[in-house]
């Protein structure tokens, strides 16, 4: 221990119970990572270099897809490195940024979420005044806010932690650092830090799919009171891949959370697989769900392979 009272190092013991097959899960994890990467740095490519898609729809999903980059490249290289390198010592301080960068931008990508909702709203209830009311200054307003909620709510998890002494034992039992798992090597009191923690999670998830779900039942309402069934199925379809998007997100994220705090009978490898494909399945499958159902960004993706 050092004279700030806590340790130089942590060790991630990565899946623990599968050791034997860690070296499968990491090929699987990689490609899963690198189609996340090129998925979305695509998909970046394709809206920053195309004019006509320099609309809210795309802009949105342009944060989308950094923000589902940062999320996976805060955690996979080191949880890459312990399944095929065993390199499970993690510095302190690279612990404390991971713990910020996948809080901060997993409710950063939870605002995005939320800000794609109402887009749809508006271009569904209000397709004529869809450009006015949502202008690119607008857009660009709500994606500064949902980004400064994210790093000035996470903020303090970071600071609090880093005023605290730590035990002796410095192991976690998964392949990275998340706030719970560290609170629970400190050697002090952290009902402050849980229940700062839970006011968070319920404010910024509780908020955000009150707004999702209050603007889809807007969309539902307006949807079933088109006269044309194929304008019914046209709107519903374009309210499909965004519903996919934030169901991959929202529910291994719950369990992931709920499994922390109350899952104490749940077996260890189940929690951290899931724990694992929380940051892993979204950012890869956002860019594969949108680049099918999207026609503008197919056409461009295949217009760049053929």
């Amino acid at each position: 221990m050092n004279s700030s009272a806590h340790p130089m190092s942590f060790i991630l013991l990565g899946i623990p119970d599968l050791e034997n097959f860690q070296s499968w899960i990491a090929f699987l994890f990689c490609f899963m990572y690198v189609v996340a990467f090129v998925g979305n740095i695509t998909i970046l490519h394709i809206i920053r270099t195309d004019n006509t898609l320099h609309e809210p729809m795309y802009l949105f999903l342009a944060m989308l897809a950094t923000s589902d980059l940062i999320l996976s490249s805060s955690t996979q290289p080191k949880m890459l490195a312990i399944l095929w390198s065993h390199a499970h010592e993690i510095e302190y301080h690279a612990c404390l940024i991971q713990v910020f960068f996948i809080h901060a931008f997993a409710s950063v990508e939870s605002g995005v979420l939320m800000a794609m909702a109402l887009d749809r709203y508006v271009a569904i209830c209000f397709p004529l005044r869809h450009s006015s009311i949502l202008t690119t200054t607008v857009v660009v307003k709500l994606g500064v806010a949902v980004m400064l909620r994210g790093l000035l709510l996470v903020s303090p998890f970071c600071l609090m932690i880093s005023r605290m002494p730590f035990c002796p034992n410095r192991v976690i039992p998964q392949s990275y650092c998340e706030h719970m798992a560290v609170l629970k090597l400190l050697c002090t009191d952290t009902r402050v830090n849980r229940a700062y923690g839970l006011f968070v999670a319920f404010s910024v998830v509780g908020f955000d799919i009150l707004v999702i779900s209050v603007s889809y039942v807007m969309i539902l309402r307006a949807v079933l009171q088109l006269p044309s069934g194929e304008a019914r199925f046209k709107a519903f379809g374009t309210c499909a891949s965004h519903i996919c998007v934030i169901l991959a997100l929202y529910i291994p994220a719950l369990f992931t959370f709920l499994t922390h705090r109350f899952g104490h009978h749940v077996p260890r490898v189940v929690h951290i697989m899931f724990a694992n494909v929380y940051l892993l399945v979204p950012p890869m499958l956002n860019p594969i769900i949108y680049g099918v159902r999207t026609k503008q960004i197919r056409d461009r993706v295949l217009r760049v392979c053929y």
